[in-house]
Formats: structure tokens, sequence, C-alpha cells
């Protein structure tokens, strides 16, 4: 094993090997083969513990190389270019107006005579493009329905020649709408899209069969428009996504429903066993809703029968489907109602619509004229017109260049226009400057210079300047070619020259390449550092694998622009079979600074060495960025942009070769590698507990990697022994990919872990795919952030998980939505800006027009919104409402110009307007909006949303979404944690939408509305939950909410570290759940006063939560279930502990503030614990229970909060508190009802009847009641008012031939409408406000009235719960609870317990558990551990409980007889047995 050293420079050093310099090369020497086996810890063969030095190809200059350390780390000052460009991009160059020959329609000649071309020079007009043969069948004749230009059968050709210069010529223009595509019919009917590349030219083509026009056309060059891009990798990923949309076309009604489908979880049938949801159907058969119960295993498919059935429309002539009221969302009819997300989460009477398919407006359904698009990347891509603009100037230029040649070749001395028109071309081209252009202008200069000084024009001389501007036209279309293959353009040379092959290139020959240069230095550049030169690296999984530090300074030189001309061949002492397929070559550009004479890193670029599986070849121009935006390690192609370049240029020539990559092949290499014995089979399990590669050390590695052919899906998991391996080399890779070949997976969301950065291998990566293909579009969804950050490492564009993504976007509407978006923001970040823009161009061209048409409503929307909310927070405080008032008339003008709108938050909801009277603002710093939008279903109520900017919120999406994953893996488990996990969605950088959750309040705001020490008081919650539910039955089922609800959430954040709680960001609602919001601070990242930590407490859970859960110390059995209830989260959670750390691993590239580091995941990790079993982590968890109960600073913190936002309350306008609440509060927090109709009745045991609630601010709900509960309603009333202020309630009596049930209908109907058209006091009542608009869920329970939590106590008799296992000789008592233990005296103890394993003839078994706080129901969740126990037969386990020295009790439990790992409540005697 090698370990290298790092080779610090300094500028004595740097500067050696200048020219004029001698410098030796030391020898060197290679193995036996020459393969170098390529690791992380082990790279290359050593010699005698040195360095190897590698010797410089040029004679004159040398250059070091050294592995693996990074040659620069240390502080580089941020450069920034200040270079002024010639030519600013999208211009026509300087001093060339458009002249009036070039309005005419002849197309210009520019070029050369064949006969001057040199032998060593010719072109071969074959294409080299394989696409170029479609162009030749079809596109001679194209015809564009919009483009006058190419409307006749005009040849696009744009002809570099010289044989033709007496046509006029026009200017070249061809911009073309959005969306257009070029036609023509085949000779059977079918309509034929245009080739990828359209030939581009000015004016008419001479006749065909001319002598003179095929006499020009022999060593003519065209430039043809290359709608799919110019580069090689742009053309196959157009190809491929063409490919995707086809395979979906628009006529198929299973994947094209242009609905958006609920999203829909599979659930195990015993999960919803015993559910059932209150519902009401909405049909065109009759004006009221038909009341239903139906269990939510039931199919959706069987209730729609069901509602047919009792509608008298059974059997149905068509599909029928059913949606949720008041949204565009439609259930799947294969799929059980508890399945859908929605259903599952409703918290009131479900609410369905019944449709007649056939009826149906497609909606966002793709249509044939969608599948008759082509994929154009440039007219997709927003700054596509950069790219047009650069093609426009290059005609201009190249026609300006050929009028001055003409005029040259007439007049041989005014070559300085001609070499100003070169200059001007390759301007154009980012300012490059070849080897061959600059050879070309000297020998022209040259050759004119000598043709004046013979003063004769039919010398020899005129034949040799003709053939040197062929010379230099050769060399201009040279460039063209490169320029056109290096970067994203939409123009390329038609007919492409071939270079001959390098014979002595093989595998076996090591890797080498000139640097040429660094085009279009900055000119501040070139004052400030005398000299240049660079380093070269290659990398692989982010770490080196060689590096080479070439001394050669250079300082920059001037021909047409500034440049750092080394010419500088590169030798990698690497054999090119020997580098993995995925590795990539990084340059750095050096300067010494003038002043300080310190080497600086200015640039950086970097490329694959294999692209399309083609080792890289031929001159390459790579576009070089800013050294402070280097990535330190995630090297991938999708950094390596093929943009326009903006700054530098670097030139590279790598040897003309057509080697490919040759895969090695899957083969098992056991050797004598023996079987493990039992002990290190549980050696690897215990390491597979890890769950992460990142936090394996490298001993452990080492472990993996050997016992490798032991490891399956029940011991370990595919990504640690993968990530185990030692190298990359081929011998190993091979080993890999037998592995990889017999693994049977045990989930598919294992293999999420093969696609973090550390494995950037294409074949790995495409079998981690396949698995995740067997995951539903519903399932996906939850992971789309994490697929989206991974796309960065991915190798190609044409990968098999961007088709994933694209196909499943053209599945489903929810998952190109949600799509759309993650991508749209993805863009923000820098270095993968264009890989992601070209993403988003292809969902966008598989989605069709209409969804697009959405996609920009929305953007459009986003926009209005940020345009808003940065005035309304520049406003001064007097100003910022009526600055909000103005406008907010944007949003309204843009509803009149959409109509309608889906909301990017949710695309099932569509919005027509926004109701301006509800639109505020918040007091927060940010002051976020708060805007309502009205729903297009108006009886629905408005949509409230929150609108911010800056604040990053894709921290609150990763933190929701990990929630909305742990709730997923409770309700799996058939655990209903009553989470509410709003919607939070960032629409870019700095900003986002909130979905607001209502009716709900902060605990702030509870506490202030209970005086100064409000945070300091017990009962603060419990009084709250008591004014709001007046009636028992529904404040059992808010203490109910909130016993489940508070349990999830201490257990997620503490999971997950989240921090900066105090009590505004805590939030209840009345129907008694409670939820966290403001995730900016997580994984631990305090926030800190000084030195202090504001976060003292493990999670939040205070004693005044604890009061309202145990009724204030009435029923202190709900702690024990309370703790039992979070425990048995926590643990269920654990058992995923690898899936949610493959999610927070798989963003730590995605630049979030506090997720960066291995740190950060090791954070998660250990508060997983997944290395302990079931009971540790039991009473892990709850030790933190008690150290969150028992932190007082959480209390002070809050009431310092509380104080805080008083004064500032108090300093403000009286009005404000009301106008203008906390965030995230509902800005009406006074509820009133307008009106209640009973709608219709069930007939059961007992009729219920169904309500229409519309509340004051036009949110409609449903309930259901039966009489009795209205007549009890009545009594509670009479207790309060007089008689003769409530209407007269309906009798009870009936007579035997009445419709009892329609005449009470009527009779209630005339009760309500008096009781809430009476005193404001009455209809606000409480009573009647909690009667009509109850927050219970809608599931029904066998008895919703005597809700209970659990087993209550039974009698008086003091008990202690245990759980006994044995294992291994080890005994293990966890002692969980004690119930109804007291002292003699009857007061409770402070107890503690004592443990004896008896016989015990050496008094050593004595174990002793923590004393508990003061009470008569103590928690413990304590272990007592036995080692080396060898037998239970005859071994009596006695505990004996004790109080301060006092006697509380004691219980001896034969062992024998105890049935272990269960749970069980032991008497306790009140004498020492």
């Amino acid at each position: 094993m090698a370990h290298f050293g790092r080779v610090p420079f300094s500028h004595s050093e740097f500067c050696e090997g200048q020219p004029g310099d001698q410098a030796s090369s030391p020898m060197y020497h290679f193995g036996s083969d020459g393969d170098i086996p390529l690791g992380f810890d082990r790279i290359v063969d050593e010699v005698s513990n040195e360095f190897f030095f590698y010797g410089s190809s040029h004679p004159h200059h040398h250059k070091e190389m050294f592995f693996p350390s990074d040659l620069f780390n240390r502080t580089v000052p941020d450069q920034h270019l200040h270079g002024q460009p010639l030519v600013a991009y999208g211009e026509l160059y300087p001093g060339n107006p458009v002249s009036h020959w070039q309005q005419g329609t002849v197309p210009p000649m520019v070029g050369f005579r064949s006969s001057l071309l040199p032998d060593c020079r010719n072109f071969s007009v074959v294409d080299s493009h394989p696409y170029n043969l479609e162009r030749e069948l079809h596109g001679r004749n194209s015809v564009n329905s919009v483009s006058n230009i190419e409307t006749g059968n005009i040849n696009l050709g744009f002809q570099i020649g010289f044989d033709n210069l007496d046509a006029p010529s026009p200017v070249f223009l061809d911009n073309y709408p959005f969306g257009q595509k070029v036609r023509e019919e085949g000779g059977n009917g079918e309509a034929f899209l245009t080739s990828t590349s359209r030939r581009c030219s000015i004016g008419p083509a001479q006749p065909q069969g001319s002598g003179h026009d095929r006499e020009a056309a022999r060593w003519s060059i065209q430039l043809i428009e290359a709608n799919q891009g110019s580069n090689e990798n742009t053309v196959g990923f157009c190809n491929a996504v063409e490919k995707i949309r086809n395979a979906y076309p628009a006529f198929d009604l299973k994947t094209n429903t242009g609905k958006i489908w609920s999203i829909a979880t599979r659930f195990p049938e015993h999960i919803l066993g015993g559910t059932k949801f209150r519902i009401s159907v909405w049909t065109d058969f009759s004006p009221h809703p038909l009341l239903l119960s139906q269990h939510a295993g039931c199919i959706t498919h069987d209730l729609i029968v069901e509602i047919l059935r009792h509608t008298n429309q059974y059997p149905a002539q068509e599909e029928f489907l059913l949606s949720v009221y008041g949204s565009d969302e439609f259930l799947q009819n294969n799929c059980t109602l508890g399945s859908h997300e929605s259903l599952r989460k409703a918290t009131t009477c479900i609410q369905l619509r019944l449709h007649h398919a056939g009826n149906l407006k497609p909606g966002l359904a793709r249509t044939c004229e969608d599948d008759q698009r082509r994929f154009c990347v440039n007219e997709l891509l927003e700054d596509s017109c950069a790219w047009r603009l650069t093609r426009q100037n290059l005609v201009s230029v190249i026609m300006n260049y050929r009028g001055q040649v003409e005029y040259l070749l007439q007049n041989e001395n005014k070559v300085g226009d001609v070499i100003e028109a070169a200059k001007a071309i390759c301007s154009v081209l980012c300012f490059v400057e070849t080897r061959d252009i600059t050879d070309a202008v000297r020998k022209l200069r040259a050759l004119v210079k000598a043709q004046n000084s013979l003063q004769s024009v039919e010398t020899p001389g005129k034949v040799l300047i003709e053939a040197a501007v062929t010379e230099l036209s050769v060399a201009i279309s040279h460039l063209i070619h490169v320029y056109s293959s290096s970067f994203d353009a939409n123009f390329q040379l038609a007919s492409i020259p071939k270079s001959p092959l390098c014979a002595d290139i093989s595998l076996n020959s090591q890797l080498s390449f000139t640097v040429y240069a660094a085009h279009n230095i900055p000119e501040a550049w070139v004052t400030s550092y005398k000299v240049f030169s660079f380093s070269c690296s290659l990398t692989y999984a982010g770490k080196t694998i060689c590096q080479v530090k070439i001394c050669k300074n250079t300082p920059v030189k001037r021909s047409f622009f500034f440049l750092a001309d080394w010419n500088e061949k590169v030798n990698f002492p690497l054999r090119i079979k020997a580098l993995p397929r995925e590795t990539m070559l990084t340059i750095k550009l050096l300067g010494v600074n003038s002043t300080s004479k310190n080497t600086e890193v200015l640039a950086w670029t970097c490329s694959p060495l294999y692209e399309k599986e083609r080792l890289a070849h031929g001159t390459v121009l790579l576009s070089m960025a800013l050294y402070s935006t280097l990535p330190t390690t995630m090297i991938t192609p999708g950094i390596c942009s093929t943009e326009i370049p903006t700054s530098v240029t670097l030139q590279i020539d790598f040897p003309e070769t057509d080697l490919e990559f040759i895969k090695p092949e899957p083969e098992e290499r056991r050797g004598d590698l023996v079987e493990p014995t039992q002990e290190c089979l549980k050696h690897i399990a215990r390491l597979s507990q890890i769950r992460s590669l990142l936090l394996l050390s490298e001993q452990q590695r080492r472990i993996l990697w050997f016992y490798r052919y032991s490891c399956n899906n029940q011991n370990c998991s595919l990504p640690l022994v993968l990530g185990s391996a030692p190298s990359w080399d081929r011998t190993t890779v091979s080993e890999m990919y037998a592995l990889l070949r017999s693994w049977k997976f045990s989930n598919p969301l294992e293999a999420l872990g093969l696609l973090t950065f550390s494995f950037p291998d294409q074949d790995i990566r495409r079998a981690a795919v396949q698995q995740i293909e067997n995951v539903s579009n519903d399932e996906l969804l939850e992971y789309l952030p994490q697929l989206v950050q991974v796309l960065k490492f991915e190798w190609s564009l044409e990968s098999p998980l961007v088709k994933l993504l694209l196909n499943r976007s053209l599945q489903s509407i929810q998952v190109a939505h949600q799509l759309y978006w993650l991508l749209k923001n993805a863009q923000n970040e820098v270095h993968f800006r264009m890989w992601y823009k070209k993403l988003l161009a292809a969902l966008q061209f598989c989605a069709g027009q209409a969804l697009n048409n959405e996609f920009s409503k929305e953007e459009k929307l986003v926009r209005i919104l940020e345009d808003i909310a940065t005035k309304v927070k520049a406003a001064s405080d007097p100003k910022r409402k009526e600055v909000l008032n103005v406008e907010l008339s944007s949003l309204q003008q843009f509803f009149q110009e959409v109509k309608v709108c889906h909301l990017p938050l949710n695309p099932t909801l569509v919005v027509q307007g926004i109701e301006a009277d509800s639109c505020s603002y918040f007091t927060s710093n940010a002051f976020p909006l708060k805007i309502s939008f009205i729903n297009v279903n108006a009886p629905s109520g408005n949509i409230n949303v929150i609108f911010k900017i800056g604040d990053d919120l894709r921290q609150d999406m990763l933190v929701l979404q990990i929630i909305r994953v742990m709730d997923s893996i409770w309700l799996q488990e058939g655990l209903d944690m009553q989470m509410i996990i709003y919607r939070c969605l960032s629409t870019g950088k700095g900003q986002g939408l909130v979905q607001m959750v209502p009716d709900a309040t902060t605990l702030a705001k509870i506490h202030r509305e209970s005086g100064l020490i409000g945070p300091l008081k017990e009962n603060t919650i419990k009084k709250w939950f008591h004014h709001h539910h007046p009636l028992e039955s529904s404040y059992q089922e808010a203490v109910r909410n909130f016993f489940y609800s508070c349990a999830g959430w201490c257990v997620v954040t503490f999971i997950l570290g989240v921090c900066d709680r105090h009590s505004d960001n805590i939030m209840l609602t009345k129907a008694g759940h409670m939820f966290h919001i403001d995730f900016g601070k997580f994984l631990g990242h305090a926030q800190m006063f000084g030195s202090i930590r504001r976060d003292r407490a493990p999670f939040i859970f205070t004693s005044e939560m604890e009061y309202f859960i145990t009724e204030g110390g009435k029923n202190p059995q709900r702690f024990h279930e309370f703790v039992e209830l979070c425990c048995r989260a926590y643990n269920i959670v654990r058992k995923h502990s690898q899936l949610l750390l493959n999610l927070i691993e798989m963003m730590l590239h995605a630049g979030l503030p506090e997720l960066n580091s291995i740190q950060d995941l090791k954070y998660v990790y250990d508060n997983l614990r997944p290395q302990d079993s079931d009971l540790q982590a039991t009473s892990y968890f709850t030790r933190k229970i008690k150290e969150s109960l028992e932190c007082f600073p959480v209390k002070l913190n809050n009431l310092i909060h509380t104080l805080v936002q008083m004064s500032v309350g108090s300093s403000a306008k009286p009005s404000a508190p009301e106008t203008v609440p906390q965030e995230w509060m509902m800005l009406d927090t006074e509820r009133s009802i307008a009106r209640a109709t009973i709608l219709g009745f069930c007939k059961k045991p007992d009729s219920l009847y169904l309500i229409q609630v519309v509340q004051t601010c036009n949110v409609v709900t449903f309930v259901e009641k039966s009489f009795e509960q209205f007549s009890k309603l009545h009594s509670h009333l009479q207790k309060q008012f007089p008689s003769h202020a409530l209407p007269e309630f309906p009798h009870s009596w009936h007579l035997p031939f009445m419709d009892l049930e329609h005449k009470r209908v009527k009779d209630l109907n005339l009760y309500l409408k008096q009781l809430l058209s009476g005193s404001r006091k009455l209809a606000n009542n409480e009573l009647v406000l909690s009667f009509f608009l109850n927050w219970s869920k809608n599931t029904l329970t066998e008895d919703s009235s005597s809700l209970t939590l659990g087993p209550q106590s039974t009698g008086h008799m003091p008990g202690v719960q245990l759980v006994i296992s044995y294992e291994n000789t080890r005994l293990t008592i966890m002692l969980k609870h004690m119930r109804n233990i007291r002292l003699p005296d009857g007061s409770a103890p402070s107890a503690h317990a004592e443990f004896y394993l008896l016989p015990d003839p050496y008094e050593v078994s004595r174990r002793k558990t923590r004393t508990a706080p003061k009470g008569s129901d103590p928690t413990y969740n304590e272990l007592i551990v036995y080692d080396k126990v060898t037998e239970l037969q005859g071994r009596v386990l006695k505990l004996v409980v004790k109080s301060k020295g006092t006697f509380v009790g004691a219980v001896n439990i034969q062992l024998s007889s105890v049935r272990l790992n269960e749970e069980k409540w032991y008497p306790l005697g009140n004498s020492i047995i």
C-alpha cells in the first residue's frame, strides 16, 4: 500500500524551467505490465518510498508529478475578469453595418479555388456525423410553413469559396417562431420530420448540373443549421428524449388521461381493517349529496358501484370516476379508499363528486400535434437566442471576410483588411485563435510583403497569395468545426474534414495530449500577473488519481487577442486501459502575481476522458471558470459547461484516435478465501448496522471487502460492500460487477445508496435504476428531490436515471409537475445550471403543450408574487399596507388574462382569482405575504398560502419530506401519529410558497392570552383546549390528537436535530394537532446566545404538555402510554435507518447551508442509533423525554420570546395585533357561522342528518348529527341562556301516520335558521361553534364519546412492569413502569428498584436503578444486564422497591416460568419475600 505526501511548490520552484533554463528529468520505472491499480488509498506503485517526477516533453522545461494530494490547498483570493471583449456577443462586428448587397437574394461564395488547396489539406466531403445522412435524404426540399426564405426550393447552404464572386449577397436571417418545425410529405402519405440539421445560405442556389457550380461545390464549405445542437452529446440526448416521448403516444389513454390522480400508498390489508370513512357524494342525479359510510379497505370502483345502486343508475353503460370535491384530484379506481393520501388525512366528512368519464374535458392531456413535434434544445432553452445571434454574427463577419478577400485578390496589397476580417471571425468564436490561423496570417503577411517588393502582378507570387488565403480559409473552417463540436451552437460545417488517425496510439499507450493555449486572457490579468502556467489532474469519484504540475511559465502574448501560448505536451504515467471509464480531467490555470510573486490559481476547467465510450480525440475547446467557484470534490460531466464561453477558453489537442473503452466482464475471484466463522458473520452484521458508506472507517471497509462473498441481503447492504472495494481498477471492477449481478435486493429502495457520489460507475448506477423502476409513480414522488440531486453524478444526459424520470413524468402529471419545479429550482446551482436546463427542456418537450401552458402560468404567477413581496418588504412601515393593496392589482390583472391557474404548491388545486381584502403580510423579518386565492369550486372556500422571499426554503422542503417519509413508515406499521405535514415549495433562490394550515394558532399566542407569565404556567394548554371544547367528547378527541401528534413530532425533531424551537415555531390546531414550523436550523446547528446554546433540550416536550396529557396529574398512566408511544414510533423509524441516511446523503451536495459534511450525516446516524436493540433504544429515548421534560431553559426561552413579542406589539398601533398577527397564523381568527342547512339524512338504527355549514369566510364543511345530539345541544344552551332568547326546539314525539324524518328535517332547519340569525352572542357561543365546527377525525370509532387512550389503572394494587429477555448467556431486564406505589403513610415515594439474581452466594448480583422523581406512577425504561448466566432453571429474580431507604414493595420471579420478550405487570407485595 503506497502512501503519498504533499509536495509544496514555491515561487522559485514554479519559475524553474523558464525559457532558457535547463531542467534534468529524473528516471522512473514501471511495473512489468505498466498497469497501475487505481485505488482511493493506493494510487500508484511505490519505489523506495519516493515520489515520481516525470520529465517534460519540452526540451527546455520540466514538469512535476505527484499523487494524490491537492496541489493548491491554500486560500486563493477571488479573481475577477476585467478584460473587455473586442466584440460583444450577439452583436454585429463593429464597423460592419449591413450593406446594400446584404439585402439581395443570391448566396455569398466566400472561399478559395480548388486548385490552390495543398494536397495535405484535402477535405472529405463525406459527413462524419451519422445524422447528416438523414439530412441528405429529407432535407433537400424541406418546407417551413413560416419562414419566407425557405418557401421555395432554396438550398440553405452557406458556401465559403472564391470561384463565384459576382452575385450580390443578402444577410442571413433565420428567426422562426417557437415550436414551428419543417416537414415534408413522404411518398406514402406519412408526415416526415425534417432532419436534425438544415443547410444555411442566403438566396437561391445556382442551377444544378452546371459545371461552374460543380467546381465551386467541390471545394465549398457549407454551414448547416443544427436544430438539435452541434454537440454530439446534445444530439444524442435529443434523439433519446424523442424516443422516450414516442413510447407514450397521445392516443394511449392508459398513460395520457390528462387527469391528476390522487397519490395512493399501498397498505397491508390488516392496517385499514377497522377504519371507516364518512363520505358525502355529489352526483348529477340529485341536488343533494348522498351520505355513505364505508370501510377504508373498500376499493374505489366498488364505492362507485354502490353509489350507482343508490341512485338507480346501475348497471352503468360507461365508466365513472370520483374526484375530491373542490379540486382536480381524481381517485384511482383500483386502489382502496384508505390508500389515498387526501382521504386519509381529511379531518371532516369526506366530500367526493361522481363524474361520467366521457363528459370530462381532456384537461392536461397531450395531443397528436405534440406527437409531431421534434425536440430542439436551442428552441426550448431560455438563452437559445444567444446561439442564434452567434450564428448571425458569424454569417455577418464571414460576409465581410469574403468581400475583403475578393478585394485582396484584385489589389494584392490590402492584406490588413483580410486579416482584420479573419480576426472578427475569431472574435465571434469566443476570441479563439488557433495555431493554423496564426501561421496562415503570418504567411499571408510575408507573401504580400514580398509581392509588393517585386512590384509585379504577373509573378508566381499571386498564386502563392491565393494559396495562403486558401490556407487561412481552411484554418477558419477548422476553427468553426472545433467550436461547434465543443460548445452548444446551432450551426456546424456541412462537410467535416477528417484527420488521419495516430497509428502509434493504443490502449497500452500512456495517456498524453497537448495543452496548446489559454485564449482570451483578460486584460486585468495581463497587467496583474507576470507569467502563466497550468496543472492537470485525473480524478475519479472525487479522488485524485494522478496530478501533473507544468512548470513552463509563459508570459502573455498578443496576436489577435491576449493568450498564454504553451503548446506543451502532457504525459501521464498511466496506461490508457488502466484508467476507469468515468475518469475526469481537470486543468487549472496558474499565474504568478506581479506584486506578491505568489502563484495563484486563476481559473479551472474539466472534461471527461471518455464520452460515449470513446476516448477524447482531436482539438477540444473548454470554457474556463473562475477558481473561486471550483467545487472541491464534485467533478462530474454535469459541471462541464458547453455554453458559449464568457471568459478564458482553453484549447487542448488530443491525439486523433478511435479507441473505445472495453468494459470488464463480471468475474468472481474467490481464490483461497475460506468460509467465515459465525463470529465473523456476526461482525459483518454489526458493520452493516452503520448503514452509510461514508461512516465506515478504512479498517471496516477492508473487512467488508475481504468477506464480500459472504455478504448478502440478510446480513449487509450492497452499497456498503461495493463501496468498500479498495480501488476501481479493472480487476476489482469485474468483481464488483459479479457481486452486482448475483445480489438479491430485499427492497428496491436499498438501491438508492448506489446513486450517491461514491458510485460514478455507469453499470452500477444502471443496476440501481433497474431496481428503482419497481417503485410506483406515487412512491417515487416521495424521493424525487433526491433523484433530481443525484442527476449531477450521472455521466450523460442519456443515462438510465434521466430516462426513468422522463418516463414517469409521461405516466403521471403529479410526477411531471413536481419534477418541473425541482428542475427549475436546481438551475440556481451555478455549476450545473446548463445540465438542469437541458433536463427541464426535455421534460417540457415530453409534457405537451397543455401542461406547458400551465407551467408558464404558474411561473408567471410566482414572478408576480415575487415582485409584490419585494416591494412590500422594501416599503416603510406606514406605507406597507398601502403598497400591498396597490400591487395586488397586478395579480387581479393576471387572473383576468389567464382565467384559471393551478397552484404550484399543489397541482390539484385550481384558482381563479384572489380575495384582496383577505390578503395581508406578516410581521416577521421577511414580511411574507398571505395570499387568499379563490377556489374555482367556490363552495370549497378560499385557499390561503404564504409567499416568502429572503429565506432558503429548500431546507424546509427537505425536513418536511423526511418527516413525510417517517409518517409513511408509521402508517405502514398501522400507527397513525396524527401528523400535520404542510406543503412547502422553493420556487427560486431565496423564495417559495408555504401552505397555510387552517384553524392553527402559535403556542406563543396561547401563552400571551394567558398573561405575562403564560409560558411558566402548567395549565395554559389545558385551559385553551377546554375553552374551545366545552363538550367532553370533543375535548377528549382533542386530547387524543395532541397525544399522538406531540409524540410524533418529538421523535422526528429529535432524529433530525431541529433547532431554534420556541413558542412561535410550534402550532396547535383547535382539533388538538400539534406541529412544528420553520426549519431553518436543523442537524443540531443550534441558535447561539454568545457561547450559550439557545436549544438545550433534545426536543420540545414541556411540563405544560405533560399536564394536558395527564389531565393535570389525575391520570398519570397516560404519561406511561405517551412514553411507550414515543419509543414505539422511534423504534419503527430506526428499522428504516438506511433509507433515511441514504436520503440525507444524497442531498449532501445540494448546497444546503446546514447539510454539507459527513458530520451532519453522522449526527442523524447517532440519533437513530441503528446498532442498538429495541430495548436499548427505548431506554435511550426515555432518558431524552425526561431530559426535555426537566429542561427549564425551554420555558425561560419561551418567556423571553413572549416578552419580546409583547413589547413589539405594544410599540405598534393598537390594531396591529389584530390586522397583522404573528407569522403562520390565520388572519381570520374570528370564526362564525353564516348558515347551517340539513341536506339529507341516512337511515340507521339512529338517523343521522347531513348538515352543510357555511362560515362567514365562505369555508364550507359538512357534519353529521343525530336528533339526540341536537336535543343535547339545546339542553346545554338552556343552562346558559334564558328561554326567551332561544328558539323553540322541535318536540320528540310524533303521530304514527306522519313521515317523521322529513318533518324533523323541516323543523330542525327552522330551528337552525332562528338559532344562527339570533343574537351574536348566541350564534357565536362556544357550544354552537363546537357543535357545528367539530374537528373530529373522519374515521368512525365504536364509541367516540367515551374515548380512552389505553388501559387505565385497574384497582389500587401496586405493580411493576418488566420485559425479560435471555440470549447467549445474557439476561436482560427492562424496568418499564411502576403504578400505584405508596409509602406506609400513603404519600408518593421517590422510588428506585434493586434487583438480585438468586441464588447469589457471593452477593455480587445487586443492581440498582436511578431514583425517579416523587410520584406514585414513575417511568424508568432502564436496562439491567447479567452476563454469563448459563441457564434460567432454578434462578429467581428478586426485585425490591425502596424510597430513600424505606421499603415500598417487592416481588420474586421464577425465571424458568417467565415468557421472554413480553411486557408483563407483576404485583408488588408489601413485605420482603
